[in-house]
């Protein structure tokens, strides 16, 4: 039997306080909140935990403090499956945070986020000089924007010299150097994030708008590998080496909170990349992931499981996925 699949994230830990109101305040106005709730949280930990929660074997890297909010987001990874090994506990800064509005409206929800680094700013290269060799063990990287930009790098730079697959979700945008940029397999922007790395705002539309594949071949050129934009409702776009892929969206049974979905989406297709999966499934596998994520509250507790993910897939008539795959992720008896 082959082994299941190992993911190494080196990331954030946020805790998120969430506030929800038909809408958000202006400047110098107070709005009375429907609803207020904190979760564990942090691009990182979120796809690491979505990672974990698919079958994937995960380990994370980061950093907390050492705070009520640190030993809850350990316990959070720890309990879906993420070996915390490697996260360090800092004594000089609070553990991170995320205010996260969200604004309900009968259209939909929509978010706007705030991010306080905290701890998270504490992880330094010198922390992560074990994976140099031990970076080997692990059959994809993934990395975001939420740590200190030269401890992204040298964690890039690490997996590149193994030969280990690269997936960097550039939030929040931020601009890219170029020996970065060397170092990544998949870059995942979505429509915001795109346009900033372009300097050319990116018009909503379907993943086969040929803006949509302009864009994404911009990137290309900066010098990642491959290019895959997240879209939101109008679905994903990858495209890189060996072609282009557009993939339409799979609605949700209900928007409750969007907050995760992009690290849903990303989780999934590192995941199914990792199991075996071609880049067509690997896609449709975080499009129904993320579907299932935008139908509950909150952002780690809205990650789904695999079978969950493929009942919805099953429900939705979409094609199965491989058995052998699917056998790598599913619990060993």
């Amino acid at each position: 039997m082959e082994r299941k699949p190992r993911i190494l994230v080196v990331g954030s830990f946020m805790m998120d306080l969430t506030a929800a109101a038909e809408r958000v305040p202006d400047m110098g106005e107070t709005v009375i909140g429907l609803s207020f709730s904190t979760a564990p949280g942090g691009k990182g930990a979120n796809q690491a935990v979505q990672c974990a929660r698919l079958g994937a074997d995960v380990s994370m890297a980061g950093c907390v403090g050492a705070d009520s909010f640190g030993r809850e987001m350990l316990d959070a990874v720890s309990a879906s499956g993420v070996d915390t090994s490697h996260v360090k506990i800092s004594g000089e800064h609070a553990s991170g945070v995320g205010n996260i509005q969200l604004q309900v409206t009968r259209s939909g929800t929509e978010n706007r986020i705030l991010v306080v680094p905290g701890a998270n700013y504490d992880l330094t290269p010198e922390d992560l000089l074990w994976m140099r060799e031990g970076v080997r063990a692990y059959d994809f990287l993934l990395l975001q924007l939420e740590l200190r930009m030269d401890v992204t790098g040298y964690a890039a730079e690490c997996a590149r010299a193994a030969g280990v697959p690269v997936m960097l979700n550039p939030a929040p945008a931020a601009p890219l150097d170029a020996g970065l940029l060397s170092c990544v397999t998949y870059v995942s922007p979505n429509e915001h994030e795109a346009g900033i790395l372009t300097g050319s705002p990116l018009r909503p539309g379907p993943p086969d708008a040929p803006s949509v594949s302009r864009t994404a071949e911009a990137i290309r050129s900066l010098g990642a590998g491959s290019v895959l934009i997240t879209l939101g409702e109008n679905g994903s776009f990858l495209t890189g080496p060996g072609g282009s892929i557009p993939m339409p969206c799979v609605p949700a049974p209900a928007v409750l909170d969007p907050t995760a979905a992009g690290d849903s989406f990303i989780g999934a297709f590192c995941t199914g990349l990792a199991s075996g999966l071609s880049e067509r499934d690997a896609l449709a596998l975080a499009s129904h992931a993320a579907a299932i994520t935008v139908s509950r509250r909150g952002a780690m507790p809205s990650l789904p499981t695999l079978e969950e993910v493929v009942a919805l897939m099953e429900q939705r008539g979409a094609a199965p996925l491989p058995p052998q795959a699917l056998e790598r992720l599913r619990p060993r008896s």
